[in-house]
């Protein structure tokens, strides 16, 4: 890269800087997502949550479907309600 070129280029390093941030920052949550011991913990936190009697079998159920499928990678978007 020769001078003309960096300076030139000088400008736009806080935008590369910002984009390699996102870029690290979407790379951490996907592994989050897709991390087993994640999936694990949330599964135990809905058994104790229904032990409680804070949320119903069903609603326990949905919620282990989601986490499933959230780490298999084949979650469904969320669709508005139809009134």
């Amino acid at each position: 890269m020769g001078p003309l070129s960096f300076i030139v280029t000088l400008p736009l390093a806080p935008v590369r800087g910002v984009i390699s941030l996102a870029e690290l920052i979407q790379r951490q949550v996907e592994e989050e997502l897709h991390d087993p011991a994640s999936a694990r913990r949330a599964l135990e936190e809905l058994d104790d949550a229904r032990e409680r009697g804070e949320i119903s079998a069903e609603e326990e159920e949905q919620a282990q479907q989601a986490i499933l499928d959230r780490m298999t990678g084949t979650a469904q978007p969320a669709t508005p309600e139809k009134e």
